[in-house]
Order: structure tokens, then sequence, then C-alpha cells
């Protein structure tokens, strides 16, 4: 299992000469090796391997510009591409996929690409506690330049770097590296599960059969996303739809860091809380695709859809692998309609019975009313506690653990 760590690169105006020309020639070799690609596929009506990519390009001239790994990477990411392609075309043709895939396109030209380069391509060790990056024999020759510096991460252990990569992302340079991560041994109960049920206001609500239960606040999500839409619309006022500037790109820029930190401390703070109760299953409600069909208004579905929860999911999945916590993904339909306390049954997508009707109501936002108990509950709550009900069976879970009070006062965390 890996892991990687991006750190921002504050480059210099040499260095980020260098990291521009690098990063243009990677874009120019890709755009290469898709064209090679493409003509043996439409022609020939074969796809090609990766090395058979490597071997073709081996003289092309931007593949000379760089260093040979980094310039292999290049090129067998595209044959990488080829082969997934190919896999997904076998699987729309036997009716296994709904939409057809598209065989891999050409980046913008003049534009910037990744460009990783692999342990061997790099020094044996660290000078003055900087990575040493090697430059191709033709850079070399042009402008005498062998190699360039980048700073290493002080929490990393240089023996433990598979292979660091250089992204160009809106007008900023990062260093990403790549790293074999330990797996812990943590004592945990398979018994004892974690529901979650995600939203908008309440990005992720949490209730276990061990009687805990919390909401992971986004309403300051929600703000970022609120001010970044406003500052766009100011500045695209008047524009045609493919205008950019370099404002645009610090204020897209600044507004996905804030991003990726919310799904970072979302997720270790899921993953810890089942650690310190030995919760050793999380259960995500999850319905495929349901942001392509969301109908809930213009606004709403602005904030929906801006907000990065299916990355969140597959952090909290990366966390639970690493710290042995079994994670289960499932559909959630009916789960915010039926009532958790009363056991409504809960149908599935496109399966919902003729003349169904939950028990409970939603009496006002947030608040869900119980029909036998007559129980005022959290409505967040009650769609976890019903998430967990959808794989009871299969899991073998009790959860008479699920008392009223946490269905009721959930304890809620900013971590902002």
């Amino acid at each position: 299992m890996f892991g990687c760590q991006q750190i921002l690169l504050k480059p210099d105006k040499e260095l980020r000469a260098v990291l521009e020309y690098i990063c243009k020639e990677s874009n120019k070799l890709h755009n290469c090796a898709v064209y090679y690609a493409r003509q043996i596929y439409f022609k020939a009506h074969t796809c090609v391997r990766p090395f058979d990519i490597i071997n073709a390009l081996k003289r092309n001239p931007h593949y000379g510009a760089l260093c040979a790994q980094a310039a292999q990477q290049t090129c067998g990411a595209v044959g990488e591409s080829v082969k997934s392609f190919k896999g997904l075309i076998k699987l729309f043709w036997e009716g296994k996929l709904e939409n057809r895939p598209k065989f891999p396109g050409y980046r913008t030209p003049g534009g910037f690409h990744l460009i990783a380069y692999p342990k061997q391509a790099l020094g044996k060790k660290l000078i003055d506690g900087q990575v040493s990056i090697p430059l191709g024999q033709k850079v070399t020759t042009w402008f005498g330049l062998k190699s360039f510096q980048i700073p290493m991460p002080t929490n990393l252990d240089y023996a433990d770097i598979r292979e660091i990569r250089i992204l160009p992302r809106n007008g900023c340079f990062y260093a990403e590296f790549v790293y074999k991560t330990v797996s812990f041994q943590t004592a945990v109960d398979s018994q004892k599960a974690l529901g979650i049920d995600h939203g908008i206001g309440n990005w992720l609500t949490c209730v276990s059969n061990s009687g805990t239960s919390f909401i992971i606040d986004g309403k300051h999500l929600k703000s970022v996303n609120q001010w970044y839409n406003k500052r766009v619309a100011a500045l695209m006022e008047g524009k045609h739809n493919g205008f950019w500037s370099h404002q645009l790109a610090r204020l897209t820029e600044k507004r996905n860091r804030r991003m990726r930190d919310a799904v970072n401390k979302a997720a270790r703070l899921v993953v810890d809380h089942c650690i310190k109760n030995e919760i050793g299953v999380i259960v995500f409600g999850w319905n495929k695709r349901q942001k392509d069909s969301a109908s809930m208004g213009k606004k709403t579905n602005q904030q929906f859809v801006q907000i990065p929860t299916a990355r969140l999911k597959n952090r909290i999945a990366q966390l639970c692998e690493q710290y042995g916590i079994k994670f289960v993904e499932t559909e959630e339909s009916y789960t915010s309609k039926a009532s958790f306390v009363d056991r409504d049954f809960l149908p599935k997508i496109g399966e919902k019975p003729e003349g169904w009707k939950e028990t409970g109501r939603r009496v006002k936002r947030g608040l869900y009313r119980t029909s036998a108990k007559n129980w005022y509950i959290n409505a967040d709550c009650n769609g976890a506690g019903n998430i967990l009900r959808k794989v009871e069976t299969m899991l073998g879970l009790d959860l008479n653990g699920v008392c009223r009070g946490a269905l009721t006062a959930p304890s809620r965390i900013t971590f902002w």
C-alpha cells in the first residue's frame, strides 16, 4: 500500500523556468505518445502496449529533452490508459458498462503536464536536506544543467520514497512524494459498526451501535464554495465562457487546497473515533452517480455538486485499509424517509412496493418524528441509523445499541 504527500514548491526565477520547461516537454511527449497510439488503433485496429510506445518514441526530441526514466513514465502512462480503454470497451460490448468509453485524447497544446521520477532516477542520498532531480542529456548540453533540487519533507524517510512527481496546477508547482505506508494493528470489534449519512450543512452524520454519534459540520465548507462562486461570477461578468486569468487560477487553487484540507481532516476524525471506540466496521451510504441527476434546485445543486464527498469517501476507505477497519459502501435509498425507531421497511432504488409509506415524518428541517414512540430525533441521525439497517443482516450486526440519546443529541465537530 502506498501513500503520497504533496508540498508546495516556491521556486525562484531560475527554478521556475526549469519546471516550466520539463512540464511543457512532458506535455508534448504525452501528445506524441497519444498520436502514435491512436494511429495504431484506428489504422491497425489494435491497442499498443506501453513498451511499444517507449521504443517507438526513443528518438523523439521531446523524449530526449527529459530524463530517460521520466520520459518512460510519461509514455508508459499513455500505454496504461490504452490498456484500460481496451478493458472498458470489452465490458461495453458485453453490456456491462452503460456509457461507451473514449480513446485517450490529447492534452491542451502548450500546457503543462505532470512528470514522474522513479526512485532509480533519483540520487542515492539527500544533499543538505534536498532531493536532486536529474535533467535530460540535451538539457545538460544546451544549458549546462544536470539537475535541480527540491526540499525533502521532514516527516518522511527518504529510504521509503518510491517516486517523486512534479505537479503543475493553476500556476503553482507541487512536489508529490509517493512512499510505502505501514499498516497498523488496532484493537477493534467487528460487531461494532458506524453508519455514515452525508449531506451539505451536516457533511457527515455518524451513528454507531455502541451508543455514540457525532456530526462533522459542513457549513464552513459551503461558505468557502459560496465565496468562490461569487468571486468567479464577478470576474467572469461580460467575458466569454473560456475566459481564464491568473486571478481566477489563484482563487481556484486556494479553494482546492481548502477542499483537500477538509477531506483529510474529516476522514481522520472519523477513523480516530472508530479507533477510540473500538469500532471495526464503517458503513457509508452512497448512491452511485447521484450528483448526475441531482434535482434540488439551482442553488442547492451547486452546493451539493461542489462539495468533494466522493473524495472524502475514498479517503476514509484508504485509512480504513491502513488501520484494519472494514469499509462497506451501501446504497442509501429511502433512508431519510423511513423511520429507524419504527423499523420501517427499506426498499432499494426502483424496487419500492406499491402503496409503501413511511410511518414517521419530518416535522421541520433537521427534526424527525417517529410514529410508535412519538420521539423527536435528529433527521440525519435517523438516516445514518437506517444506513446501518441496510447491511444489518449481511454483516450480522446488533443495532440495539443505537440509543435514543445518540439519535437525539449528536455532538457537532468543526475542524476549522
